[in-house]
């Protein structure tokens, strides 16, 4: 077993298990079920379809931002299939939908999230693309970047001291990696032993500052030896190899050796978000290029070598998947917006005559 060996060591190069052709090419029996890998297709196509959906509804005018994250798939699959859904903690970016509803956060709350609805557990109180679910341990997503490192090193050392057996995995772009809670959160874990993985989804672009403007690091995993611990730098856009060298860091994490730094190299299709132009700071054909080692592409055609899947699948797929997303979609608005006076719940355990008296003005 991959936790049981250890089998992946750091990389001067970026580790991938399967070509751009769909190719199995790993030093190492595949030992995951058919069925596990489908749902695996499956979850990547739903982050491809919801992504595409979010955008609609901003261009529509029903939420205020979108942060694409079309690309990035393949690490946010990878990443969840290696965790113990709703015992360990997630501590996410405002990029990790496909992260999130791998896990199991359902699309109702995406959406309430997204739309401000009363479907949105955390009350319409985030911008939109800041998900986050206290029945999966999935730490609410923050803007301030990098601010959610420190307190899941926190999150982490508490698991450690109380032997609880979980591990945290506190996600980020490249980045969020020239912030000082970055290096602060790094040293901590570093120092301290906590049980945590690191994860940088490297997509090449901090908004529109390129990686080499911002890093004299030739990549983000070296950072992670200045601070005690492994690093890896892995071929995002690979699916398996996101969830191989995850299963192998978290397993190294949950038995006590310390934190790890893991480096998904991806690229965002899109904008950095609704906002953005980035027509203005790379070329068309970069992207293009790109999209052509898409993570869904190369999974379909992984799959379509052993003969797992073809075209009449993936259109039942996609129809299945677009009803299912318009179905949470209508719930989700049906649920209506959220009231007002809900700004004055869940901020002190007695609310103070103050906030009484604003409520009531209100």
């Amino acid at each position: 077993m991959i936790q049981e060996t250890h089998l992946f060591k750091p990389f001067d190069k970026p580790l991938s298990l399967v070509t751009d052709a769909g190719v199995w090419n790993a030093p190492f029996e595949l030992d995951l079920p058919d069925e596990t890998l489908l749902n695996m297709y499956r979850d990547l196509v739903l982050s491809r379809l919801l992504d595409e959906q979010l955008g609609k509804l901003q261009r529509l005018g029903k939420t205020s931002f979108v942060a694409p994250n079309a690309g990035h798939e393949g690490a946010h699959v990878g990443v969840a299939y290696a965790l113990r859904a709703g015992f360990d903690w997630l501590f996410p970016y405002y990029r990790d939908h496909g992260l999130v509803l791998a896990l199991g956060v359902p699309l109702r709350e995406v959406f309430g999230q997204t739309l401000a609805t009363r479907a949105d557990p955390n009350k319409g109180r985030q911008m939109p693309a800041h998900p986050g679910s206290g029945a999966l341990n999935v730490f609410t997503a923050a803007s301030p970047i990098a601010s959610h490192l420190p307190p899941a090193v926190g999150a982490a050392l508490s698991m450690k001291l109380r032997g609880t057996g979980q591990v945290a995995v506190a996600t980020f772009g490249e980045g969020a990696t020239s912030e000082g809670d970055f290096h602060a959160a790094m040293n901590f874990a570093g120092v301290q032993g906590a049980p945590i993985v690191f994860v940088c989804e490297n997509n090449g672009y901090a908004i529109s500052v390129a990686l080499r403007k911002q890093s004299g690091s030739e990549t983000i995993a070296a950072k992670a030896y200045a601070y005690g611990m492994p690093g890896y730098t892995v071929d995002g856009m690979d699916a398996l190899a996101c969830y191989y060298v995850m299963q192998d860091a978290v397993a190294h994490a949950r038995e006590g050796r310390g934190p790890v730094l893991v480096e998904l190299l991806v690229y965002r299709y899109g904008a950095h978000s609704s906002a953005d132009d980035d027509s203005a700071y790379r070329p068309r054909e970069e992207v293009a290029a790109w999209r052509r080692r898409d993570p869904l592409g190369r999974f379909r055609r992984f799959l379509e070598a052993r003969g797992l899947w073809e075209e009449v699948q993936e259109r039942g797929l996609r129809d299945e998947l677009g009803r299912t997303l318009s179905a949470a979609l209508a719930e989700a608005e049906a649920a209506g917006s959220v009231p007002t006076e809900w700004l004055f719940d869940d901020v002190y355990a007695e609310v103070p005559d103050t906030l009484l008296e604003q409520r009531e003005s209100l």
